[in-house]
């Protein structure tokens, strides 16, 4: 194999998730691993639409000089205020660190990727730790119950009747949910201490509110419940034993004397004190608020479902012959051991995987616990008894030398571009021009990116070792997006997701029954607003992520009255006056992207007015904006290529 065919596996769409080149109606287990090429992916560009390359085209050739001289005039702008020479040094210099790379500090003020960053070597360890003992337990527990372990390994793998994959599969889920639940039990402990108890509180109060409710209320209950905990947390600062036992213990107040009061707020002092590694718990049980939501609706649907399983155990020898016209036409029928990603998401478990032993190790597996990706409970249900196709040695290999490049271009980027620390600084921005000023707001959205998808990817490439294939978060880099709408449905992809099945669609998505055409477009918009402000409420309660959320949901407004405007079978005979159409629109749509994300996570709203002030303030700052769209619109050209490039190949990826 070629250094070029093995980086072309590398960077491939399916190394990435198997979910981009399969059809979420089909089994992934037609994919060779590793490649994408398979009869899933294999779709008539002429349905898609695509058009004839444009790579080689004079149009083309002149946006290559265009990105020659950009891209490199972009990161000399970043370089050069970032270097001990500039005036503006010593007011950040107090926030950089001792580095590694070329005798250069290293910008390691974020505080969220600081925690990842000084904990690598530890999660590492972790990452192989946790599987390692998964199968030094599961080896144990099959030597001391191999009663049936040693009849099937005795027959070939083509002739293992139906009855045995049933026995198996129920037996693999018990063992794995037994060693979730243990260590789940030690992790939970080890991140928050005494606090691990009130997490376990939450849990069973959402439990039973799904499981003993009259199941008419469960879906408003859970929402209620899970938004108020949401608030609650917040507001009361993951609930401190010490203050609630000032607040609960006054009626005693009479009988004890102060020497005994003050005792009692000592031990919830004490314990306070010991909150592991992660005191503040309740930062990270957002991403928990989610999976319990997710367990309580999808038990919902399951309780109103009419009509009996589509799912059936076939032996490997059905699956492998010949059906008759008979078969075919009767109701579908499905095997559980390979279920496209749908399906493992939309048919329900088995009414007896409802439990709470399954509950419990669903909201608190391990890997997925921190961060996620987020997957639905169904889909952990049913990767649980049977292993995903798509989970292959090669295939995770692949994926962790990705991680392992992607975390060594962060090292490089934080050790010469210090844009972070210096928006952090505040300095006087009057010193840096409109160009320097444009890199400063850039790089600090492609840290928050790149640092999002080193978190993310660490957890899933942890759940691919261990057997579980949960949803690929960051799927296009930052720098390659130009619509409102796609931007979304690629950044924290599983979220986006998980906001589809359980908010937009219950909402009634574009539109409901007999609500088409624009009305639809109108209901869509205010199902937008409506998620989007969950999603800054989610993020964190406070008024600059409402006006980040806010705005998102105002900035999808021109695309949707754009799309109106010029929708594209009127131009089908005008392709190329369409696409320039569509580029310039595209320029503002980036604009307004990088404006909202430096909004909401990065200098907030005084922030972007000041950075704004600086490019556009002079005749030369304003003269810069145009080169600058000048760029974006090159740019813009060739992400629509590269899509282009996907519909050729028989890839739709809607983002």
């Amino acid at each position: 194999m070629t250094i070029l065919n093995y980086v072309g596996r590398l960077y491939s769409l399916d190394t990435l998730d198997t979910r981009f080149t399969t059809s979420s109606k089909s089994s992934p287990s037609n994919v060779t691993p590793a490649t994408g090429h398979g009869s899933a992916n294999k779709i008539d560009q002429g349905v898609l639409g695509a058009s004839q390359p444009r790579w080689t085209t004079l149009e083309f050739y002149i946006y290559y000089l265009i990105i020659l001289v950009a891209i490199p005039s972009m990161f000399k702008a970043a370089y050069d205020v970032s270097t001990a020479s500039h005036s503006n040094y010593s007011k950040f210099e107090h926030l950089l660190s001792p580095g590694w790379i070329a005798g250069r500090k290293v910008d390691n003020s974020d505080e969220q990727y600081a925690t990842f960053r000084n904990n690598v070597p530890y999660m590492f360890l972790l990452l192989i730790f946790h599987p390692l003992l998964r199968r030094l337990y599961e080896s144990l527990h099959s030597i001391s119950d191999g009663s049936s372990s040693a009849f099937s390994r005795s027959k070939s793998e083509s002739h293992r009747s139906a009855g045995t994959q049933r026995v198996e599969a129920d037996a693999r889920l018990s063992r794995r949910v037994t060693y979730d639940l243990y260590f789940a039990a030690l992790f939970l402990v080890a991140l928050h201490g005494f606090s691990a108890f009130k997490v376990l509180l939450i849990l069973y109060v959402n439990y039973t509110l799904a499981t003993r409710l009259p199941i008419v209320y469960v879906p408003i209950a859970t929402w209620i419940f899970n938004i108020g905990i949401l608030f609650a947390n917040e507001l009361c600062n993951g609930y401190p034993l010490g203050k609630l036992a000032d607040i609960l213990l006054p009626w005693s107040a009479s009988n004890e004397t102060p020497s005994e009061r003050k005792h009692i707020e000592s031990w919830g002092s004490f314990l306070d004190s010991h909150g592991g590694l992660i005191p503040r718990w309740e930062i990270q049980f957002n991403i928990t608020v989610l999976r319990l939501i997710s367990f309580n609706l999808d038990f919902y649907w399951s309780s109103r479902r009419v009509g009996g399983s589509p799912l059936e155990v076939c032996s490997i020898s059905q699956l492998n012959s010949e059906r008759t016209e008979a078969d075919q036409n009767k109701k579908k029928q499905l095997d559980p051991a390979s279920l496209s990603e749908r399906d493992r998401v939309g048919i329900p478990a088995k009414s007896q995987d409802y439990s709470f032993r399954n509950y419990l190790a669903y909201t608190l597996y391990a890997p997925l616990y921190l961060a996620g990706p987020i997957i639905t409970f169904n889909d952990y249900m049913s990767q649980v008894r049977y292993k995903a196709q798509s989970v292959t040695m090669n295939r995770t290999i692949l994926y962790g030398i990705r991680f392992l490049i992607c975390l060594l271009t962060m090292e490089i980027i934080i050790h010469f571009i210090y844009a972070v620390a210096i928006t952090k600084a505040q300095p006087v921005w009057e010193v840096y021009t409109p160009f320097q000023l444009s890199m400063l707001g850039y790089f600090n959205l492609n840290h928050i990116w790149l640092k999002l998808l080193l978190l993310f990817r660490f957890f899933r490439l942890w759940a691919l070792v261990d057997g579980i294939d949960p949803p690929e978060n960051m799927v296009r880099c930052m720098s390659d997006n130009y619509s409102t709408q796609s931007f979304w449905r690629g950044w924290h992809r599983s979220f986006n997701r998980w906001i589809v099945r359980y908010i937009y669609i219950p909402l009634g998505g574009s539109g409901a029954p007999g609500v088409k055409g624009n009305w639809g477009k109108a209901r869509a918009m205010v199902n937008f607003l409506a998620v989007f402000t969950f999603v800054a409420l989610w993020h964190d309660i406070n008024l600059r992520l409402l006006a980040w959320g806010w705005l998102i949901t105002l900035f999808v407004l021109p695309e949707v009255l754009a799309e109106l405007i010029f929708p594209p079978y009127k131009w089908q005979h005008h392709q190329r006056a369409y696409r320039m159409i569509c580029g310039a629109g595209a320029v503002g749509n980036v604009l307004m992207l990088m404006a909202a994300n430096l909004v909401g996570f990065a200098v907030g709203l005084d922030g972007v007015k000041d950075l704004v002030r600086g490019i556009i303030g002079s005749y030369s700052g304003i003269a810069f904006l145009l080169c600058a769209c000048v760029a974006l619109f090159v740019g813009v050209q060739l992400m629509f290529e590269v899509r282009e490039q996907e519909l050729r190949q028989g890839i739709r990826m809607k983002c």
